[in-house]
């Protein structure tokens, strides 16, 4: 199983959105994205998930890096690809808050397991 990691960075900070309370990563900070469905390229789930989550227009670059999980018995490959989209999100359907953070606020999240192992890839890019 595949999911995307949407890396969307503007002026040092990335972009980050709290899940809403309840289940397994209620709570949690992430970068935004999920699961590929059939048929898609990580650059299609990531176009995808942003809509969904989001109501926002991305347009996706490189992958910048790969990481597995497990999650309730099931391996899973998260790919972070940058992403970058204009003006913020019209709503807010997964998530109770997004924000844009810097190095040190995003070292210092409640992130999920499979986004923190994200966090080689994603430093470098927070550097003014």
């Amino acid at each position: 199983m595949r999911s995307v990691a949407g890396i969307a960075v503007r002026s040092g900070r990335a972009f980050v959105a709290r899940r809403v309370p309840g289940g397994d990563m209620g709570g949690k900070w992430e970068f935004p994205g999920g699961k590929r469905e059939p048929g898609e390229s990580d650059a299609d789930a990531a176009v995808r998930e942003f809509d969904e989550e989001f109501g926002l227009a991305v347009r996706v670059g490189e992958t910048i890096g790969q990481s597995s999980f497990e999650n309730n018995g099931k391996r899973y490959e998260l790919a972070a690809v940058l992403v970058s989209f204009d003006g913020e999100p019209a709503v807010l359907r997964e998530h109770a808050e997004a924000r844009w953070v810097d190095a040190e606020a995003l070292v210092a999240l409640d992130l999920s397991d499979s986004d923190r192992s994200l966090l080689p890839f994603v430093l470098p890019l927070l550097v003014v």
